[in-house]
C-alpha cells in the first residue's frame, strides 16, 4: 500500500529528501517523511519540546551504534523543534574543527549554523535584526514617541538582558555597538561587531573599539553568550534552540588531557541547563554505547557517568523514551524494508513514470536488494541502511524512471566497492576480504 505522506507532500520537500538519499547523505528536511520506527519517542520528546516552549531547559544523551540513525534521529526531532517556531543548529564535534573542551569554538560553530524556519545558516543576523525591530515595536506599545525610540530601546535592552550581563556584560555592550554602526549606515562595521558577537576572531580591532569590546570570546564566557543568544531568540519570537552535539563519541580519540577537559565541559554543560540558567534549551548530544560505558569515554569522569547514567538491562520495548539517555535500537532487516518501501513510495509520488516504478521495484524487489546489500556488508544489517538507500535511489529508482526498457531484475547487478564506503563502514563490515562484492539479485 502507498504511504499517504508520499503523495502529500511537495516536490521541493520531496526533492531534497531523494536528492539528499542518492548521495548517500541524510537529507536536512523532510525527515517525518522517512521516519519509520520513531513513534514510540513521540509523545515524550514532544511533551518536552513542548516544556522548553514554556521556559524549561532540557538535556538528552542519544546512543546507538554506527547505521542507527542517531544523525536521522536528531534531524527529525530539529524538524518537529521548527515546526513549533524554535531555532535549530547541529554541530558535528571534532578534534581539529570543533573540540568540545574548547566552547567559545562551540558556541562560534552554533552561530555559524544557525537555521530558523525562515531562514538559513547563519541565521544569527535576522535574528538579531528581528530582535531589535521586537523591542523598538515594545517600546512604541508602551508610549514611546519616535523621538523617545531610541533611549526607549536602550531602556528595554538593558532590562532583557540584565541576567546575561551579570555573567558576560560585553553581550549587551556588543549589540548596542551593532545598532549603533546600523545607525551611522556603517556597515563593515556593523558586521564585524556581529562576526565578534556570534564568537568569530580575529575582528578588526577598529571595530572593537568602535563597540566598547575587546579581546576574543573565552571558553567562560561562551556560556555567558549562550545565554544572551537565548534571551534574544526568545524575544525575536523563537521558541526556545534545539542544540545539537553530534558524535562526541570522538572524545575518545583525542590526547588524554584535552579528553579531560572536553568530558568536564559536557559535564558543566549539562550541569548549567539543569540548573535553570538557559531556559529555551534543548541540548542533545548523541555517541555510540562505547562513549557512554567504556572507559575511555564518559566512565572516565565519574560525575559524568552519574548523570548519563540510565538503566538499559530490561528488554529495549520497556525502554523509558523521559529517561536522560535514549537508546536507538539500530536497524533489522525488516525495519530497513520497511524504510526503503516508503522511500520508493516517496520516490514514485513524483516520478515521470509511478505505475513503472512501483511495479518494477515492488515490495519484494526493495526487500532483495536490502538483503543483499546487507550480504556486501558481511551480513552486517546496521552498516547497511547509507549505503542500500544510496544503491536504491540512484542505481535503482533513478534508472526505471528514465529507461522504458530497464528491469533491475534483469539489468542490475549489485556491486559494493571499498572505495564509496566510509572508513568506519569499512572497518564494520571487515568481515568481507574482496575489494567489490557482485551480487546477483534477478
Amino acid at each position: 500500500m502507498t504511504d499517504p505522506r508520499s503523495s502529500a507532500v511537495s516536490a521541493a520537500r520531496r526533492r531534497t529528501a531523494i536528492d539528499a538519499l542518492r548521495r548517500g547523505a541524510v537529507p536536512e528536511t523532510g525527515l517525518d517523511l522517512l521516519a519509520t520506527g520513531l513513534d514510540r519517542f513521540e509523545s515524550a520528546l514532544d511533551a518536552e519540546l513542548d516544556a522548553v516552549t514554556s521556559g524549561a531547559s532540557v538535556f538528552k544523551a542519544v546512543r546507538g551504534e554506527y547505521g542507527s540513525g542517531k544523525t536521522f534521529f536528531t534531524r527529525w526531532l530539529g524538524e518537529r523543534a521548527k515546526q513549533r517556531g524554535f531555532a535549530v543548529a547541529e554541530i558535528q564535534i571534532s578534534e581539529t574543527e570543533t573540540p568540545l573542551h574548547r566552547l567559545e569554538t562551540v558556541y562560534r560553530r552554533l552561530t555559524e549554523r544557525l537555521t530558523t524556519a525562515s531562514f538559513p545558516p547563519s541565521a544569527l543576523r535576522p535574528v538579531v535584526d528581528a530582535w531589535f525591530y521586537a523591542l523598538e515595536e515594545d517600546a512604541l506599545a508602551d508610549g514611546a514617541s519616535e523621538d523617545e525610540l531610541a533611549d526607549a530601546v536602550e531602556k528595554l535592552l538593558t532590562a532583557r538582558l540584565t541576567e546575561v550581563s551579570r555573567h558576560a556584560p560585553s553581550f549587551a555592550t556588543a549589540l548596542r555597538g551593532y545598532r549603533a554602526a546600523l545607525a551611522r549606515e556603517d556597515e563593515a562595521t556593523a558586521s564585524a561587531v556581529l562576526a565578534w558577537l556570534g564568537g568569530q576572531p580575529h575582528v578588526a580591532a577598529a571595530a572593537r573599539r568602535s563597540a566598547g569590546v575587546r579581546g576574543d570570546l573565552d571558553h567562560f564566557g561562551a556560556l555567558g553568550f549562550l545565554q544572551g543568544l537565548l534571551t534574544v531568540l526568545r524575544d525575536s519570537g523563537h521558541r526556545g534552540l534545539f542544540l545539537v552535539l553530534d558524535e562526541v563519541e570522538t572524545l575518545q580519540r583525542v590526547r588524554s588531557d584535552a579528553r579531560d577537559k572536553a568530558l568536564n565541559a559536557l559535564r558543566q554543560l549539562i550541569d548549567e541547563v539543569h540548573s535553570g540558567r538557559f531556559p529555551g534549551l534543548y541540548l542533545i548530544i548523541t555517541g555510540t554505547p562505547a562513549f557512554y560505558d567504556g572507559q575511555q569515554g564518559a566512565q572516565r569522569l565519574a560525575p559524568l557517568a552519574q548523570r548519563l547514567a540510565t538503566d538499559f538491562t530490561t528488554d529495549p520495548r520497556f525502554d523509558n523514551p523521559r529517561a536522560v539517555q535514549i537508546r536507538l535500537p539500530g536497524f533489522t532487516q525488516d525495519s530497513l524494508v520497511a524504510l526503503g518501501i516508503a522511500i520508493r513510495d516517496l520516490y514514485a509520488a513524483g516520478a515521470s513514470a509511478p505505475d513503472r516504478v512501483r511495479a518494477l521495484a515492488d515490495d519484494a524487489y526493495v526487500a532483495d536488494l536490502a538483503g543483499a546489500v546487507g550480504g556486501a556488508l558481511g551480513g552486517k544489517v546496521g552498516v547497511a541502511p547509507r549505503v542500500y538507500l544510496k544503491k536504491l535511489v540512484g542505481d535503482v529508482l533513478d534508472r526505471i524512471d528514465q529507461f522504458d526498457d530497464f528491469d533491475p531484475r534483469q539489468h542490475y547487478r549489485l556491486t559494493v566497492s571499498s572505495g564509496e564506503l566510509t572508513e568506519v563502514e569499512r572497518n564494520l563490515a571487515a568481515a568481507v576480504s574482496a575489494d567489490e562484492i557482485e551480487l546477483d539479485i534477478s
